[in-house]
């Protein structure tokens, strides 16, 4: 046995375990001995496995029960349609009294044995006993009767029926919902039987609703059919105002309506989970008030007389007398009202500010731009502002920064598209647009809540824009409402109270603005396209200029700054002396930037600025030679990378040397490899790279730096390659086909004999390269 442990630890290991094993055993048998001497002899036999129950007495009791009621009904149902016809009528009677009597009696005498769900399965026939004999006496005693009617009146009895029966045996729980459901149908049946019209059928139906109402105060299971009936008479309440024609028309649905309010404001005073039902009667309210207005208006007015009606609903917010739920209720649907009316208004404020996009058509043309408003005049600016009050006075009860923002949207479009559905002149519109975007900028400057802010600046930028568009329509327009509005965002970036995302918009706005006045100065002085670019370089030089005095803006304003020389070049691109200057002029604004120490990353743009501007020079002379264009890029770039070396001791010889050396090299490289050019000698251009790859090849080597040594010799031995093989290819020719397996043969035979050696050879050359610079 082999064991880790020494043979005197594992023996007393052993020693150990076995004096546990015998306390133990006695233990046992001492437990042993006690348990015999107990009155009560163990079991030995193992308890046998219990089958589990598939189904518990009371479900199964109850499946049986319902098999046995549906059986009963299927019989009284077959008894009735079929067996019938062979009785006579007092046969009949007497049957279908004897067999209902039974039934309904029989649960009385099983609830006392306390056999309640047998008693509820014989209950269930004893009520569709009762639904047989109804129809039972108007078949055979009633066959002239309406059957509409009928059936009203034999609902109305049976619900009253059941109800008592429910109430004589409270034990049984189907009768009580049985009345409330037969209960549903005497007042509409009736009223189609007495074929009346929406109005008088809506009335039946609110009826049924205010008595399941009443009811539900008691039985909750009355609550669902009075929410459905009041709000089928509700719609069609509403739907008869909205086609009524005339004032005396709109009465009729509005006395619906309103009396459906006053059914849901009750409801909710008495129950106070019963707050939608003020919310539906407090719409109800608005749109029958509304209703009864709207015929002898146009639909303007009549959005606004909804509103109007909307308005006093707002109140019940304050109205400590009322109930917390009809507070709710009320207060919310005066809301949405509100809201629904404020949408109406503003799409047509928005169909009309949306026209001006066609004045981009007609630029600065002589025609004026057609306005065709949805609804021209002064209800929608009336209803917006009336609107804009309310959610004003929200926005103070609730102390939320919501309805604020909301007001602000709402006063902002009612003020903003009144002049143009006023139908006032073109100057007057420009000027009073012109002043509320100023108004929301100045809001969005000095509001102390941020959303209100941040709104009234998305407003102003909205209203920016439109008038913007709208003043293209003529160049003293253009000039005068662009100036203000770029003065204007040139001083709201200027204020330092304000936040600074909405002065960053404002900055961005100002470069914006500048740039689009110099545009259209220039547009005036009739200036060709391509020379635009020279004033529109104004706005970058400004913004590199005082870049420092800009302070928390002056990023936004760098970057707008720098669209616009985007657009200088893009201007001038149709000319490519004009496009030449351009960029020139932009690298000297770059490298003006980049003289301060933060913005030294720009000198690379200024770099690359000034290197296309000789680039378009030189493809503008006719220049193709690659090296006119790659030298003036290489020598900056080696001089600043030698620099650097000298400032930087741990910068690498490819982040110094690299970029520039590639940038000639390598496009030189593949003109070579390409072919001469015409009209040049086939060897200069080789014979001018080897030399300068060779140059750079030992200068690498001599200052031991990796860039250099790699590229040149690279290059140097992509050269001499390309000019022997002329040479290779002529040879190969001249020699035996054999000759180039052998010495490829021989080849490999040399290398694999000498394949150690020329491993370490190869690492050691590694080596050798990592440690250079």
């Amino acid at each position: 046995m082999n064991t880790p442990l020494p043979p005197a630890e594992e023996l007393a290991l052993i020693d150990r375990e076995l004096a546990q094993l015998d306390a133990r055993r006695l233990y046992l048998l001492g437990r042993r001995d006690w348990l015999l001497r107990l009155p009560v002899p163990p079991v030995w036999a193992p308890a046998a496995p219990v089958r589990p129950k598939e189904a518990s007495a009371p479900s199964a009791q109850n499946v049986l029960l319902t098999l046995g009621a549906v059986l009963l009904a299927v019989a009284a149902l077959a008894f009735t349609l079929l067996s019938w016809g062979s009785l006579g009528i007092a046969g009949r009677s007497a049957v279908l009294a004897a067999v209902t009597a039974a039934a309904l009696a029989a649960p009385a005498v099983l609830l006392r044995r306390g056999l309640a769900s047998t008693a509820e399965s014989v209950a269930a026939v004893g009520l569709l006993l009762t639904v047989l004999d109804a129809y039972a006496l108007y078949a055979v005693g009633l066959p002239g009767t309406d059957g509409t009617a009928y059936a009203a009146g034999a609902a109305a009895v049976l619900a009253a029926v059941w109800a008592g029966y429910g109430l004589a045996l409270r034990g049984l729980r189907i009768p009580l919902p049985a009345a409330v459901l037969a209960a549903q149908f005497p007042l509409p049946l009736a009223a189609l039987a007495a074929q009346a019209g929406p109005p008088e059928f809506g009335w039946a139906l609110l009826a049924t609703a205010a008595l399941d109402a009443a009811l539900a105060l008691r039985a909750r299971a009355a609550a669902v059919p009075a929410a459905v009936l009041g709000a089928g008479a509700l719609l069609i309440g509403v739907a008869g105002s909205w086609s009524a024609a005339s004032a005396g028309d709109a009465l009729a649905p509005a006395g619906l309506l309103l009396a459906g309010a006053a059914l849901g404001t009750a409801a909710a005073w008495r129950e106070p989970r019963a707050w939608p039902a003020a919310l539906a009667g407090g719409l109800a309210a608005v749109v029958a008030l509304g209703g009864v207005a709207r015929p002898g208006l146009d639909a303007a007015w009549a959005v606004a007389a909804h509103l109007l009606a909307a308005l006093p609903l707002l109140a019940a917010v304050r109205a400590r007398a009322l109930p917390a739920p009809v507070r709710r209720g009320l207060g919310r649907a005066g809301a949405v009202a509100a809201g629904l009316a404020a949408l109406a208004a503003a799409s047509a404020a928005a169909s009309a500010l949306a026209a001006r996009v066609g004045v981009l058509g007609e630029v600065w043309a002589v025609t004026e731009p057609a306005r065709d408003p949805m609804w021209p005049g002064a209800a929608v600016p009336v209803t917006l502002l009336a609107a804009a009050g309310a959610a004003g006075w929200l926005s103070r009860v609730s102390a939320r920064p919501e309805p604020a923002a909301v007001a602000v949207v709402l006063a902002w479009a009612g003020l903003f598209a009144a002049p143009e559905l006023l139908g006032l002149p073109v100057a007057a519109v420009f000027a009073v647009q012109t002043a509320v975007t100023g108004a929301a900028g100045v809001l969005a400057l000095r509001s102390p809540e941020r959303l209100a802010g941040i709104t009234a600046a998305g407003c102003a930028l909205l209203g920016a824009v439109n008038v913007s568009l709208g003043a293209l329509d003529g160049r003293a327009a253009t000039l005068a409402v662009w100036g203000l509005l770029g003065a204007g965002c040139a001083a709201g970036a200027a204020y330092g109270p304000a936040g600074r995302p909405v002065r960053a918009g404002a900055a961005v706005c100002a470069v914006g603005y500048a740039t689009g006045l110099l545009v259209a100065a220039a547009a005036v002085a009739e200036l060709a396209v391509a020379w635009w670019a020279l004033p529109v370089l104004a706005v970058p030089a400004a913004v590199a200029a005082f870049g420092p005095r800009l302070g928390a803006v002056r990023v936004p304003a760098e970057i707008a700054a720098g669209a616009a020389g985007v657009l200088a070049v893009a201007l001038s691109a149709g000319r490519a002396g004009t496009l030449a200057l351009v960029l020139a002029l932009a690298g000297v604004i770059c490298s003006g930037a980049a003289v301060r120490a933060d913005r030294r990353r720009l000198g690379w743009a200024a770099g690359a600025l000034l290197a296309a501007a000789s680039w378009v020079r030189l493809a503008e002379a006719g220049v193709t030679a690659p090296e006119a264009y790659t030298l003036p890029v290489t020598v900056p770039a080696l001089v600043l990378g030698f620099l650097r070396r000298r400032s930087d001791m741990a910068a690498s010889s490819w982040t110094a040397y690299g970029p520039g050396l590639a940038a000639t090299l390598l496009p030189s490289l593949l003109a070579v490899l390409a072919g001469p050019q015409a009209g040049t000698a086939s060897w200069l251009r080789p014979l001018l790279l080897g030399l300068a790859a060779l140059a750079v090849t030992l200068v690498g080597a001599q200052r031991r730096l990796q860039a250099p040594l790699l590229l040149g010799g690279g290059v140097l031995a992509a050269v001499a390659l390309h000019e022997l093989a002329p040479y290779v290819v002529q040879l190969a020719g001249a020699l035996p086909r054999w000759v180039a397996p052998a010495l490829a043969g021989l080849l490999l035979l040399a290398v694999g004999a000498t394949y150690e050696k020329r491993l370490r050879d190869a690492r050691r050359l590694r080596d050798a390269i990592g440690r250079l610079g």
